[in-house]
């Protein structure tokens, strides 16, 4: 797709749409950069109007990314992105039924080397395949895609890729496995329709997460009511906790607080997430609500901060580096992960603090009640206990 590698060993790439009006060309750059920001590597943008196109040519040249032109009606629509030179197209079958118009499409991709994907939808499925299936099936759907491809092949066209959506997250994961066992194609995945978040998040994590745990996918949107950078952003998220994309930012990572948290965590955490964020430091960051468990239980992390006993505890790959008062625990966060940017995860570990962990193991001693425990005074604690129950 363009400059970007698709299918095969290529990594599962991020797509989104523009929400604005291609004619705009500054405003669609302008949330075409944006998205490109937020991690996609792709967009797609509705080539809907002959001003559309228009807008298109001169939109592509300046953009950071390939861009597909979605097309849903009109053919000729198609042939005008493609000479406005965009990286690809969608076609929805549902919409383009004539077989002429789409072997003419199918042709002139072929002669500019243009890649198509065939983009199902269940929400348009052709009347007549709903009624062959009795409903959006996941065999209708499948049919659809695949009626597409066998008048691309007629043509000599193969450089496919293809997606089977529904707004439905059983339907499209059946939908795809069925797709990823009749066809060798590049799939691009979606849970079309998904709504606002947290419920659209939900739902577009539960279907592309299934399937690309299943080694189904080749691209994936997020299709979300809401500003497209944050389809992006939960893309490149999703791809990055799979460990199928490199880091490329913050990963902060914290405890769900519990009894047992020393401090408020939740507002540790959001303070911690927006000043790390703020610095684009492409760390992994652990902020944890008790000494006790949180430096081994993050152990992984490349940084983290526990408390306890009012004070917070700075912990490098699970070693307690320095200890501060409770009040300056963001600040003293902030203060480490700018150095071990600046000098190596290794060089912190040699010239932590000392006593720092000297001084965490008597804190922890100290809130497991190890101190001065004996057998009797665990008996008389239990008689209390059981005398409190009845």
């Amino acid at each position: 797709m363009g400059s970007v590698a698709v299918g095969g060993g290529a990594p599962v790439t991020v797509q989104s749409m523009t929400t604005t009006k291609t004619a705009d060309v500054d405003g669609t750059l302008a949330q075409i950069y944006a998205l490109s920001g937020a991690g996609a590597d792709i967009v797609r943008c509705t080539c809907n109007e002959e001003e559309a196109a228009e807008g298109l040519a001169r939109i592509v040249p300046r953009s950071p990314v390939p861009l597909i032109a979605d097309i849903h009606f009109q053919y000729k629509l198609a042939l005008a992105a493609m000479e406005a030179g965009v990286a690809g197209l969608r076609l929805n079958p549902g919409n383009i039924r004539k077989a002429d118009h789409i072997r003419t499409v199918a042709r002139e991709a072929k002669d500019r080397g243009l890649p198509i994907r065939i983009g199902v939808n269940a929400g348009s499925l052709d009347p007549a395949l709903y009624e062959k299936f009795g409903g959006a099936t996941p065999e209708a759907l499948v049919a659809s895609a695949t009626h597409e491809l066998a008048l691309f092949e007629e043509v000599g066209f193969t450089d496919v890729k293809i997606s089977v959506k529904a707004s439905s997250v059983p339907l499209m994961i059946d939908s795809y496995r069925l797709l990823a066992d009749t066809v060798d194609h590049p799939l691009h995945l979606g849970v079309t329709e998904a709504g606002p978040p947290p419920n659209g998040l939900i739902k577009s994590t539960a279907g592309i997460g299934t399937l690309l745990a299943e080694g189904i996918g080749d691209t994936i949107r997020y299709s979300l009511t809401a500003d497209p950078v944050e389809e992006a952003r939960a893309g490149r998220k999703l791809l990055e906790v799979l460990g199928l994309r490199e880091r490329k930012g913050l990963d902060l990572i914290a405890c769900p607080s519990c009894g047992r948290a020393e401090v408020d965590v939740i507002r540790v955490a959001k303070e911690a997430e927006a000043a790390l964020a703020e610095r684009n430091i492409p760390l992994q960051v652990a902020v944890m609500g008790c000494v006790v468990n949180g430096p081994g239980e993050a152990r992984e992390a490349d940084l983290g901060i526990a408390a306890g006993r009012g004070k917070g505890h700075l912990f490098v790959r699970g070693q307690v580096v320095r200890v501060v008062p409770e009040a300056q625990m963001v600040e003293a966060l902030v203060e480490e992960a700018e150095r071990i940017m600046a000098e190596g995860i290794e060089a912190r570990l040699a010239d932590a603090d000392a006593g720092a962990e000297a001084e965490a193991e008597a804190t922890r001693a100290a809130l497991l009640g190890e101190q001065g425990d004996d057998a009797n005074d665990d008996a008389t604690r239990i008689a209390k206990i059981r005398d409190i129950a009845g």
